[in-house]
């Protein structure tokens, strides 16, 4: 048995989430005591249909949900059942905390009355407090997972986040970037001398001369999009005097985003919890909030 089950009411009825995001469509299913879950690209709104089959690709039948938690995107439009499923509209900032919080909690020593701060990365990136069954949105980004396709499209000639991912991973960030060695010549503060002065700086220089590797230029981009969110996250939960920190999103499959991430929380002593299936927490939360 998957330990969220133990989360879950005693019922053994199967339940089912779908987040409908902006890049992703994600499902969640609690059945016979095991989590599933799977994604695919967004293709276009949700309707009767496509909720049909999404759930087939893992064998649920709709037949035998009692109901159907839905959030993200435009998930209003669905009608209120589909059939003999209930189909239960959970508000997509409710959705993240509860989310943030469940897998949180099987990972670190967190009480649900703690309060933490869950970073939803996406295509964009909202920034949730969670406390007990509270939940706020407090801040965000634009930038985001959305943010990556379209800047790598324009100067890697490619939006796969695989190939992005393998070229970031054998690139050196500092090709585009200036670090601080670059420009005080050492370390500033907590910042050690290669920490990133100037994202893409090294490419804004009237005396650059040459090529930048597709592999340096992907790796620079990694860079802005992780130390964006990594920024804005901390500054955001020190602000709100948050006790925990949980990044969730598909942007944290990426291990050169991760790596970061965890680069930015060390520079500045903040402790940046990374957690198991954290691109399902959001439809993982509305399964939670909807089995209440």
């Amino acid at each position: 048995m998957h330990p969220l089950a133990n989360l879950f009411s005693q019922s053994h009825k199967p339940v089912a989430a779908i987040d409908f995001g902006i890049s992703n469509t994600d499902v969640a299913a609690l059945h016979k005591g095991e989590l599933l879950t799977w994604s695919q690209p967004y293709l276009r709104d949700p309707d009767e249909a496509s909720v049909r089959t999404l759930l087939a690709e893992r064998d649920i039948d709709l037949a035998g949900l009692p109901r159907l938690a839905v959030t993200g995107g435009r998930h209003r439009v669905l009608p209120d059942r589909i059939g003999d499923a209930e189909v239960v509209k959970i508000n997509e900032v409710q959705a993240i905390g509860r989310g943030g919080q469940a897998l949180l909690e099987l990972t670190a020593e967190v009480n649900r009355n703690d309060l933490v701060m869950v970073a939803s990365c996406g295509s964009g990136t909202a920034l949730i407090t969670a406390q007990g069954d509270r939940y706020a949105h407090v801040s965000g980004t634009a930038v985001g997972g959305g943010t990556m396709l379209g800047l790598a499209r324009l100067i890697l000639g490619t939006m796969d986040p695989l190939e992005i991912e393998q070229l970031s991973a054998a690139g050196d960030r500092n090709g585009a970037d200036l670090s601080l060695a670059d420009v005080i010549t050492g370390p500033i503060g907590s910042l050690p001398a290669d920490a990133t002065a100037v994202n893409f700086g090294r490419l804004g220089r009237r005396s650059f001369q040459g090529e930048v590797s597709r592999e340096d230029l992907a790796a620079a981009l990694v860079n802005l999009i992780a130390q964006t969110i990594a920024l804005i996250t901390i500054n955001a939960a020190r602000a709100h005097g948050c006790q925990h920190v949980v990044l969730t999103g598909h942007m944290m499959d990426m291990a050169t985003f991760r790596h970061i991430v965890g680069l930015v929380g060390e520079y500045y002593a903040a402790e940046l919890e990374v957690v198991d299936l954290p691109g399902y927490a959001t439809a993982i939360g509305a399964l939670l909030l909807a089995d209440r």
